[in-house]
């Protein structure tokens, strides 16, 4: 029974509009906010980073786990923003969160699918008794070039699990996983390059959704279900259209998706995107919720889970802040407050 024992999120209070970000470069602000489906987007402080970020969620996901630091056996961190080229997080983060020196520490690069690829890897070394728990997390300060249509909704924020196999401390047990993979190479950034480039409309039909239905339809057929058997479901959100319109294809209501999305107020925080909407579920959901999940990563590939909340969730859950008391705490910045803040210039 191998699933989430505690989980924790992390969303910097600083905001800036895309209208601000519109005017600046003349564009019409309700076009911009229509065709993403986005309003504003989080942006990490000055003092800010990936690391830092992964720490504050690492403390809530350990405090509401009930797990000591010292019996982590595993720290996997997936992020596209790490703050050091050589130099790893996951060691930085283990020391900060004083996880002691037995564990397994790995940095992941994914684009936004780094951190589901944890919770694979994770859930292996559990059911092979390797290890008792392991931490996964899920961090970015997406990076974005000035005047880029990224720079909309590359956002900041940071997530982290738990994953145990104690029957009496798994508050959503993962049922089943898929996975889907090919090399599409919509999205990249070469060695010693400042910002990331990518395929415009090609990301959409060949990337973002040939691959998440790829696995979504997998995982259907592999547990034998289909989308009226869930309560809830969650996918990547690098806007405001892709997740409702894949939901859409493959059958799933608005009522199941709508929990689950937080684009139009945070953008998309790459590794952290579809994972907040999950913790977004698990701050509401009851006990025996069934919960269908997809991330995306482009290059190409999607992870699929099937996860279903337990009595444990309801008495742990009180002990983390809500993704939506973050959401809700923000301070908004000026389009040269951004710019400043995030070093670009």
């Amino acid at each position: 029974m191998v699933g989430i024992i505690g989980y924790g999120a992390y969303i910097p209070k600083y905001r800036i509009k895309l209208e601000e970000i519109a005017k600046v470069w003349g564009k019409n602000p309700q076009e911009v906010i229509s065709s993403l489906g986005v309003a504003e987007k989080s942006v990490a402080g000055i003092d800010e980073d990936a690391v830092t970020m992964a720490v504050e969620a690492g403390q809530t996901a350990l405090r509401m786990g009930g797990v000591s630091p010292s019996k982590i056996g595993s720290i996997l961190v997936g992020s596209e923003t790490h703050p050091y080229a050589v130099n790893p997080s996951s060691t930085i983060i283990g020391e900060t969160l004083a996880c002691g020196n037995n564990y397994l520490a790995c940095d992941l690069e994914f684009a936004c699918k780094a951190a589901t690829t944890g919770i694979w890897l994770t859930t292996g070394l559990i059911e092979s008794q390797k290890i008792d728990y392991g931490l996964v997390i899920g961090s970015d300060c997406a990076q974005a070039k000035p005047h880029d249509v990224l720079e909309y909704t590359a956002g900041s924020a940071a997530t982290a699990f738990i994953l145990g196999n104690k029957k009496n401390e798994v508050m959503a047990e993962i049922l089943d996983f898929a996975t889907f993979s090919s090399d599409t190479p919509d999205f990249w950034r070469r060695d010693g390059i400042r910002y990331p480039a990518h395929a415009g409309r090609f990301t959409g039909k060949p990337g973002y959704f040939a691959h998440v239905i790829g696995a979504a339809k997998k995982l259907f057929q592999k547990s034998g279900t289909e989308p009226s058997d869930f309560d809830y479901c969650v996918f990547h959100m690098p806007n405001g259209k892709f997740p409702k319109r894949v939901a859409k294809i493959l059958g799933f209501s608005f009522s199941q998706l709508e929990s689950s999305l937080i684009v139009e107020k945070i953008g998309n925080p790459y590794s952290a995107s579809s994972l907040l909407g999950l913790c977004q579920v698990l701050d509401q959901a009851q006990p025996e919720a069934k919960i269908f999940f997809v991330s995306y990563g482009s290059g190409a590939g999607a992870d699929g889970f099937i996860f279903q909340t337990t009595k444990n969730l309801m008495k742990k859950r009180r002990l983390a802040k809500k993704v939506a008391e973050f959401i809700k705490n923000k301070s908004y910045l000026s389009y040269a407050q951004y710019l400043k803040i995030r070093r670009k210039i």
